[in-house]
């Protein structure tokens, strides 16, 4: 296995230009553009030595809605991952290119809090290349550590389009699961998309304005799934135990502006959650949270 280390956090604006430019015709076929078919690349990123701007997270918390805490909120080492992943995903081993890519699911495992100002170590492979009927599966796996603890991981199931597709060998985590009904209301502003990947440093154009939107197919634009899995934890942050996995999967894009329902609902220890179209009840998100 190839590593690659890092002591800060990638470029992100170069990295962006490097995901595009395989989707412009003839420029995208040359070489050291084009992405090379075959399997998944034996390599492994790392990015030693994190620590927090504090500033940053209390932005990152009013965003999403987090009150402020002595911890990080779950989805808040996926930011520092973030540009872990586009490295990877422009990488001209990995077989697809990174534009049209869908997040479709996402499991957070948090074994223990991380506080405010601990340091941690984060590392990133690409792994499982599963068919799906729309095309290939692939999980990009994180990890944090804090010296040997295993402290939080994650698992980015993202949806390539291919001809090379097929029935999922195993059944989804949340397979038959659906969106509680919900009565708290979030009304989401148009400038939403804009505000959290200036945060999250995700300003992928379907995210940002109409008409970048429209390039890509939708009316308009629309929120980061990864908005709304944080959203969904700050509505439970009070009921939250200290080590968990939530999983989501992500269903239908929100338009924004719009208005969305939330809802939740308690089994014993196991939190079930979903957000919804406060127009049509169109789940947008479900959602589940299991102890450690």
């Amino acid at each position: 296995m190839t590593t690659r280390t890092f002591d800060k956090a990638p470029s992100g604006l170069p990295l962006m230009v490097k995901a595009a430019l395989p989707a412009i015709p003839v420029v995208g076929g040359l070489p050291g553009i084009k992405h090379r078919k075959g399997a998944l690349p034996d390599l492994e990123l790392r990015r030693t030595g994190v620590s927090t701007d504090l500033r940053h997270l209390d932005r990152y918390s009013e965003v999403c809605g987090f009150s402020r805490a002595e911890t990080l909120p779950a989805t808040y080492p996926h930011i520092a991952a973030h540009t872990l992943h586009l490295t990877m995903m422009t990488d001209t081993r990995f077989p697809f290119p990174p534009m049209g890519a869908v997040h479709l699911r996402n499991r957070i495992t948090q074994y223990r809090p991380i506080g405010r100002e601990e340091v941690y170590d984060l590392s990133l492979r690409a792994e499982s290349d599963e068919p799906h009927p729309k095309g290939r599966l692939i999980s990009l796996v994180s990890q944090a550590r804090i010296g040997d603890e295993l402290v939080w991981d994650e698992t980015m199931t993202v949806l390539f389009r291919s001809r090379n597709g097929g029935e999922e060998p195993v059944t989804p985590p949340l397979a038959g699961v659906e969106a509680p009904a919900g009565s708290v209301y979030w009304k989401l502003g148009g400038d939403l998309g804009r505000r959290y990947g200036a945060i999250s440093g995700d300003r992928n154009p379907i995210h940002l304005y109409p008409l970048t939107a429209k390039a890509f197919g939708f009316p308009r634009q629309i929120a980061h799934g990864m908005w709304t899995k944080a959203r969904s934890l700050a509505a439970l942050q009070d009921e939250l135990p200290d080590a968990y996995t939530v999983d989501v999967e992500f269903k239908k894009p929100i338009l924004l502006p719009g208005q969305v329902v939330f809802g939740s609902e308690r089994d014993d220890d196991v939190t079930t959650f979903g957000v919804r179209s406060a127009s049509s009840s169109a789940p947008h998100l479900v959602g589940r949270i299991t102890p450690v």
